[in-house]
Order: structure tokens, then C-alpha cells, then sequence
């Protein structure tokens, strides 16, 4: 019953976080919220940039790019050379060059997956200034392009998507930093540690034990990374860990502070668009997929870990291994479940001790693109991708040309609307399929068979939609994975940025279209059904063979499948 009340408390939350933050967000990237100016202006004029200048779909990308690159030579210095700089407490040595090159890209991307554990292998320098810094630009630089994939729909005989800069620097200063200082007091507050006093070593005397307790900013790293839907925890044990997610409120926030955003601009498209309804039946759709992986997953969960039962042992509470007891069954699955129905890949429990079809719901989750929310400006404008393909695949059902928000459909919408759907499922079956040929692959399983395979599935389809969750069984700091993950990372966060920005700008450039007898409407529950339908369909029949090899044959191995 409480678990009932706690999600009930969270919708309503929700809710109001879509209608204000939402309305928020349309303020700020319409130019309406100017109480930073004082930050902000000094800022463009360092960067040599008019206030209110734009830039076309190519320039935006090219500045986007070039930021990106700038931003991936820094971080990989900073790692490369921790060992020589200040903010080392415990004297940690530099980090070697593949890890560093992985780090970097995975931070730049969004994805912060990890090939290490962060307490012992990050100095304080690095965590703060390399990868919290990178947890702020990185999800700024997603909201960007999702307001600029906005303004191309909302725009008419436009050749301009608005200025990547001032786009960075107001979801920087406006949006982030402030809900980050707000939560991370809030933190504090309930005890997680914010400090650079390095570790505290404990002397038992009694028993002759010395223990040593990692510590360190903490809060702010933690706040942000859920905030932006980056992930990467301070501690290996991720938000498991008692000092990243002390208590079940904080819990509770993280959850909040995950979904916040990507929900949020559901509202800003419907308001920028000029039909709040338009918004709603993507938030609707969005709702649907969630909702059905987590009652999926927590089926799956609650029925308990088929290998404990063949061993004779019974447990009320369903599959408890590799959970916290603070939070139980009920809360794991649905902080796991949140974070990878977007982009973030924190979790609060082991993702490699699920159930096979427990696992399964949480691969579901990134299979199909990671929409529902999404990552912090990823989800919106990788929905709006499956939206343009269902009116598409509508208007050949009815013989009609498809519309959508008010802009005709085309040959080249249509062309890149693809290209930026299947480069992710391209990419992860690929270098899953190359992975598992080689010995390097193989030999980095900790469990083989069906599950091995899974782990394999897992890692690239996580680091292909910059999610960042793991099946921890993976040995994957190696050589061979850093660098074919660094691969998949950058193809899953620009092989579809590129696309969807060029998406972008052929819809600015069009008139708009006046609605007919004949316009097929998207506001509407049979858009959200078809909208859902497609989502599936095509997450379907990209991975089913793969998932069929790996959570599907090993549930099938014990028998059951809930």
C-alpha cells in the first residue's frame, strides 16, 4: 500500500513539474526569463556572440561538434594527468590512456558509463572539474537540440534554428545550476557527504581493524547526474550506495529529478508548437511505454529468481538478490526501470542479479530508443523521429499525405527521419555481433551461455543509446571494450544528433499547411495508439532475434518466464 501511495504522490508531482517546468523551459528558450543576464552576457561576449544572433541547422550542428570535440581533448587531459594535478587526496595515478579516451567520450556523451569505480580511481579534481562539469554541458547540449528540433517544427519559411551558444548557456545558468543547488542543500541535508577532506580512516583498537572510508563531494555530483539524466556514480555501488542515496527520500528525489525534465518538455513542445494537445498525446504515448516495462519488470521481479526456488528456497518478498534492503523489490525496479527508460543508467540495484525477463524489461527500455521519457532533450526529439514515421506510415494506410503539426511530410523527412532511427540498432547489433566472434569479447563474460550473451546485448545497447546501466558481470575494462565503447557512444549521441538536426532544418524552411476535412490529426488517443504501435513494432524487429539468444533463451532454461 505504501509503495501504491508513494507512486500515486509521484504522478502528481509529475504533473505539476509538466505544466510549470515546462512552462518554464518555453520561457527561457523563447528569450522571456532574463534575471542572469549579468552571467549570460558577459558570457556571449567572451564568445564573440550578439545576443539574439542565429544560426542555420549547420551551424548550430558545426558549433555543437566543435564544443563537443573541445570538450572530449579537455576531460581526456584532465583524466590522462590526474596523477600530476591538484585536488588528489589520496595520491590516485593517472588514468591509463584507453580508460581516459572512454571516460571522456562516455562523459561528453551523455552516457557516463563506467570502466572503473569512481572512489578509487577519480581524484576530486577530476570528479568535479572533468566529469560533474561534463554532467552540466553534456545534458545542456541534448536540451539544446531539443529546443532547436522544436523551433523546426514551430517555424515556417525559417532558415534559422536559433544559436547553439545562447541555447547551452541558458540550460546551463537557467535551468540545471539552480534545481541543482536547490537539491543538492536538500542532500546534505539527509547525509549525503559534501566535502574535500579526502577519506576518513577508522582505527578499531579493540579488534586491531583499520578501516577507510571514501568520501567527497558527493551531493552536487549526484544531483546533477540525475538531473541531467547522465548517470555515473561517485561510488562503484552507484545510487545503492548509502552516501549517493541516503535515505528513501532521497530515493524518491532522484527518481523526481530523473523524470523532471524529459517530462517537462512534452508541455514546451505542445506550447511552442501552439497546441498544448500536441504535446500531451506524445506525453500520453510516452506514459504507455513506461508504464507497461515497469509493470512488466515488477511481474517479473516479484515472482522471485527461479534458481533460488530450484534450490528449495521459498521467499515472499520476490527476487532480492543484488537489491538493497532499504528500498526492496518494489522501489528497485522502479528506480531501474527509470533510468533506463531514459538516458540516465543510475541504478539503485543490480542490474546483472534481475530475473532474465526482469533484465529484459530494463534492455526493453533502451531497445526502443529510449522515449519514454527519454534523456534530458534526447527523448523529445527521438519521439518527434517515431511521430514523423507514424504520421508517414498512417497517411499510406489511408492514401493521404502526411502531415504532422501542421508541416507536410516528405522524401527528405522521411530519409533522415530513418537515418536517425536505425543508426542505434545498426550500431549495437554489430558490434554485438562482433564482439561475441572474437576471443577479446568472449573472454571478458563472467557468466556464459545465454547470459554471458545478454551481457554482451546489454553493454552495447546501453552505451548506444548513452544510457550507461551495465550487467555488471562484464569485465569490460579492457582494451578492446573502451574503445569499441567509446565507438558506440559516439554514434549513438551525434549519429543521431546529425539527422535529427537536419530533420530540423528542412521543417523551418517548409510553409505551414492548413488544416483540412482530410488532415489526419495528431492530437488524439489514435495518434498515441499508433505513435505506441510503431515505437514497438520497429524496437521489435530490430532485437528480437538478439533478445530471443539471451533474457528469452536463459528464461526459458529454467523453466518459466515470471
Amino acid at each position: 500500500m505504501a509503495f501504491v501511495i508513494e507512486v500515486i504522490v509521484l504522478l502528481v508531482v509529475l504533473g505539476l513539474i509538466w505544466r510549470y517546468l515546462g512552462s518554464y523551459l518555453t520561457a527561457v528558450f523563447t528569450g522571456r526569463v532574463h534575471f542572469l543576464d549579468w552571467i549570460e552576457l558577459p558570457l556571449l561576449r567572451l564568445l564573440g556572440i550578439q545576443p539574439g544572433a542565429e544560426q542555420s541547422w549547420r551551424r548550430y550542428l558545426r558549433s555543437l561538434l566543435v564544443f563537443s570535440l573541445v570538450s572530449l581533448v579537455i576531460t581526456y587531459l584532465l583524466l590522462a594527468l590526474q596523477g600530476h594535478l591538484p585536488l588528489n587526496p589520496e595520491h590516485l595515478g593517472d588514468v591509463t590512456p584507453a580508460l581516459a579516451f572512454n571516460t571522456a567520450v562516455s562523459f561528453i556523451t551523455n552516457t557516463d558509463w563506467q570502466n572503473y569505480a569512481g572512489g578509487t580511481t577519480m581524484s576530486y579534481l577530476s570528479q568535479m572539474v572533468a566529469l560533474a562539469t561534463q554532467n552540466f554541458v553534456s545534458a545542456a547540449v541534448g536540451l539544446a537540440v531539443a529546443i532547436a528540433v522544436i523551433r523546426g517544427f514551430s517555424r515556417k519559411r525559417s532558415s534559422t534554428l536559433g544559436n547553439f551558444w545562447i541555447d547551452t548557456i541558458r540550460g546551463v545558468f537557467y535551468v540545471l545550476l539552480p534545481i541543482s543547488i536547490v537539491m543538492t542543500l536538500v542532500f546534505v541535508w539527509q547525509g549525503a557527504p559534501q566535502t574535500l577532506l579526502g577519506p576518513a580512516h577508522i582505527h578499531d583498537v579493540l579488534n586491531g581493524v583499520h578501516q577507510t572510508i571514501l568520501r567527497g563531494p558527493v551531493a552536487s555530483q549526484e544531483v546533477i547526474k540525475q538531473l541531467g539524466t547522465n548517470g555515473g556514480g561517485f561510488f562503484n555501488a552507484n545510487a545503492a550506495h548509502p552516501f549517493e542515496n541516503p535515505t528513501g527520500f532521497t530515493n524518491f528525489l532522484e527518481i523526481v529529478l530523473i523524470l523532471c525534465v524529459p517530462v517537462a518538455l512534452t508541455y514546451t513542445f505542445g506550447k511552442m508548437v501552439g497546441n498544448i494537445k500536441e504535446g500531451v498525446a506524445v506525453l500520453m504515448a510516452m506514459i504507455i511505454l513506461f508504464a507497461g516495462t515497469f509493470a512488466f519488470t515488477l511481474a517479473a521481479e516479484n515472482g522471485g529468481n527461479p534458481a533460488i526456488h530450484a534450490a528449495g528456497i521459498t521467499s515472499t518478498r520476490g527476487n532480492m538478490v543484488g537489491k538493497e534492503s532499504r528500498f526492496g523489490v518494489d522501489n528497485s525496479v522502479l528506480f531501474n526501470v527509470t533510468s533506463t527508460q531514459t538516458s540516465t543508467g543510475s541504478v539503485n540495484s543490480s542490474a546483472d542479479s534481475y530475473t532474465p525477463i526482469g533484465g529484459l524489461g530494463m534492455l526493453a527500455g533502451m531497445m526502443y530508443g529510449e522515449v519514454s521519457p527519454g534523456g534530458i532533450g534526447s527523448g523529445i526529439y527521438t519521439i518527434l523521429i517515431f511521430a514523423i514515421l507514424t504520421v508517414f506510415i498512417a497517411g499510406l494506410m489511408v492514401g493521404r499525405t502526411p502531415e504532422y503539426v501542421r508541416k507536410k511530410i516528405q522524401k527528405t523527412e522521411i530519409i533522415w527521419a530513418s537515418i536517425g532511427v536505425l543508426v542505434m540498432p545498426i550500431t549495437v547489433l554489430v558490434l554485438t555481433a562482433i564482439t561475441v566472434a572474437l576471443p577479446d569479447g568472449r573472454t571478458a563474460i563472467l557468466n556464459h551461455g545465454p547470459h554471458g550473451f545478454s551481457e554482451i546485448l546489454y553493454a552495447f545497447t546501453s552505451q548506444g543509446n548513452n544510457n550507461g546501466s551495465a550487467f555488471a558481470g562484464l569485465s569490460s575494462n579492457t582494451a578492446y571494450f573502451n574503445i569499441t565503447g567509446a565507438i558506440a557512444m559516439l554514434i549513438g549521441r551525434f549519429g543521431v544528433i546529425i539527422p535529427v538536426m537536419a530533420l530540423a532544418g528542412s521543417l523551418a524552411a517548409k510553409e505551414e499547411v492548413p488544416v483540412t476535412a482530410g488532415t489526419f490529426l495528431t492530437a488524439t488517443p489514435m495518434f498515441t495508439g499508433l505513435l505506441v504501435g510503431v515505437i514497438l513494432l520497429v524496437g521489435a524487429l530490430n532485437f528480437f532475434p538478439a533478445v530471443a539468444l539471451g533474457p528469452i533463451a536463459e528464461a526459458v532454461s529454467h523453466g518459466r518466464f515470471f
